[in-house]
């Protein structure tokens, strides 16, 4: 292996430059909104289900002019004389936050386009106003009083615009959105995925208002290979001569003063904090942060740890750590509710996992919810993040490639102050073969230049040396921080019994994670152990597995799939799937499965 990875190098560090082929439209991300002044848009927005996609497209599927497209708003009430085949104020609504599917039951299966309207109010008071959408799936068309603002791709991170000139103050605004969640083999996830294909804005909407020099980004973590030192970056928007920015750490009685550069840049670094407390599992500490600059001010909470590798040891704050994880779907809590939409439904999850033992997840396969993501912070669980590049895309087209690095960006803009994101993770499950090790190569060297101080890696695949010697030879694993991989023994590979015959050896001095593992069961259905989908047969698979995975050389955590079922079209068992993955130890209405204390007993002796 080692010499045809020498014979790989040469084209795969001639990374394409693929990346500048998509135009960005909307404007850089704004980090910090929490703690800013917004005018919350979340409620019931009236909405028009087009299949066809009538409001943006003639009948020859060409693009029609903006005045003559649903964006212009019409009113087939205001004037019966003219002819208009549509208006907003006889539709029904939709509730924002939410997806479509669990609103409706005439949407439950529905993929195609959605039109969504609501108005809002501006005050004239000299401030920037943008337009942020924390997340809406997957293509997303934005108009703001008949004008289309741009368009974003992706269904699960946050993206928005700066309406400042465009907004009229003192009156009321037209807000229309056209959400499109149709799958594409181009897409990112592909056409082919094993969830539920949720549509519509699933996050929340809203206004933040800015003064006209403001802080829009900041980086501030641990320096890497220092316990005590912090270093970072701070991006300004609107620069005044002669501006100063002031950090402020309170608790430690902490402040500095920093001039930008002429870009509004800073980047600092401050040397042997005393009294620094360091953010783990046992001690989730975060600290208030301010950044201000005259006439504004941000406030972020903020942990801080190092996160780091040695051999085949896995080392939070110079100690070694075992990850006691469990996959999970951004799902609400209990059925039918589909997406998270509240921080309770992100807390329950949470409560569930903490319960078991966890103190890791992987959020599976793309960004979640960031009210998940801060409350995993405050409650000491540490992230595995992901984006959607999920089975077979398509690995040869730069478009593609343009796509999954936007998701990837937009993921570690949002999340990369978050103490508890300790692993980016670019892929899941993908067909080894060279465009496909060139694209993830491409992604894992862009993850480290927005951020070096985490791990990366991606969720491979096992295979066999022989009948009963597993191992993992993905070429992935020469450039990852870990050999992460999914492996299903005793459920699509043999029975339970084969754990028991299985060893594994691993050719890289790595650390070693297993990212999925697990099999189904329903709730309630009971049996023999070796009856599948009964609780006992998911139960003695798991007792099986654990026996095999405590004599795995290196291995540093696991995240058995999955700490709830979740709904997915591809399970289409009747009377036992029921459209349901069967593989959470939870049940879809919080019901514990006899492997959730199992799998607890095992984590509690860790």
């Amino acid at each position: 292996m080692k010499n045809h990875m020498k014979r790989l190098l040469p084209l795969l560090l001639a990374l394409l430059p693929l990346a500048g082929l998509q135009a960005q439209t909307q404007n850089e991300p704004l980090v910090g909104t929490a703690s800013r002044e917004i005018i919350p848009l979340d409620g019931n927005w009236n909405a028009i289900i087009d299949p066809y996609e009538t409001g943006y497209y003639d009948y020859r599927r060409q693009p029609v002019p903006e005045r003559n497209s649903f964006f212009a708003d019409q009113r087939f009430s205001a004037d019966r004389t003219r002819l208009v085949e549509y208006d907003f104020d006889l539709a029904d609504s939709l509730r924002v936050p939410g997806d479509w599917n669990t609103q409706r039951p005439e949407l439950y299966y529905y993929e195609g386009t959605i039109w969504y309207r609501t108005k809002f109010y501006v005050p004239k008071d000299g401030k920037r106003t943008y337009l942020r959408f924390d997340g809406a799936n997957y293509e997303t068309v934005v108009g703001l009083n008949g004008h289309v603002l741009g368009k974003h791709v992706g269904g699960y991170t946050p993206f928005n615009f700066d309406i400042t000139d465009l907004v009229q103050e003192n009156e009321y605004n037209t807000l229309i959105v056209k959400v499109d969640n149709q799958r594409f083999r181009e897409g990112v996830p592909t056409h082919n995925f094993d969830w539920w294909n949720y549509g519509g804005i699933t996050r929340s909407v809203y206004l933040v208002r800015t003064p006209q020099t403001f802080v829009r980004d900041y980086f501030i973590q641990l320096k890497k290979g220092s316990l005590d030192s912090i270093e970072g970056w701070i991006q300004l928007t609107g620069l005044k001569p002669k501006s100063t920015v002031k950090l402020e750490i309170p608790e430690l009685k902490f402040q500095k003063r920093m001039h930008p550069d002429q870009n509004g840049f800073i980047q600092f670094s401050i040397d042997h904090l005393k009294h620094l407390q360091l953010w783990s599992p046992e001690n989730p500490k975060r600290y208030d942060i301010v950044l201000s600059i005259s006439g504004d001010t941000v406030r972020d909470k903020i942990g801080f740890r190092s996160i780091q590798t040695q051999g085949k040891k896995l080392l939070l704050n110079g100690k070694e750590i075992f990850l006691k994880g469990i996959c999970l779907h951004d799902e609400a809590p209990f059925a039918p509710s589909g997406r998270v939409a509240t921080e309770q439904d992100a807390r329950i999850l949470l409560g569930w996992a903490k319960e078991l033992g966890c103190n890791f997840l992987r959020l599976a396969h793309y960004p979640h919810n960031e009210a998940l993501v801060r409350a995993a912070e405050e409650m000491g669980i540490m992230l595995w993040d992901e984006i959607p590049v999920y089975w077979t895309i398509q690995f040869d087209n730069p478009e593609t490639y343009a796509n999954a690095e936007n998701q990837l960006a937009e993921m570690i803009a949002r999340d990369k102050n978050r103490a508890n994101v300790i692993i980016w993770s670019v892929a899941n499950e993908t067909p080894r073969g060279l465009d496909r090790l060139n694209f993830l190569l491409n992604l894992v060297n862009k993850t480290r230049s927005l951020d070096n101080t985490r791990l990366v890696t991606a969720a491979m695949e096992k295979e066999y040396i022989d009948a009963n010697t597993a191992t993992t030879r993905d070429e992935l694993i020469q450039f990852t921080d870990l050999i992460s991989f999914n492996q299903y023994i005793g459920w699509y590979d043999g029975d339970a019994a084969k754990a028991e015959r299985v060893s594994w050896t691993f050719d890289v001095d790595k650390p070693v994670l297993i990212s999925e593992w697990g099999g189904g069961a329903k709730a309630g259905l009971h049996g023999l152990a070796t009856e599948r989908f009964t609780e006992e047969y998911q139960a003695d698979l798991y007792r099986k597995n654990i026996e095999m995975l405590d004599r795995i050389p290196g291995l540093v955590g696991t995240t058995p799939w999955i700490l709830k079922d979740f709904r997915s079209p591809k399970r289409m068992l009747n009377t036992v799937q029921d459209e349901f993955n069967r593989k959470g130890v939870i049940g879809e209405n919080g019901e514990k499965k006899a492997a959730f204390y199992v799998l607890q007993e095992w984590y509690a002796r860790k």
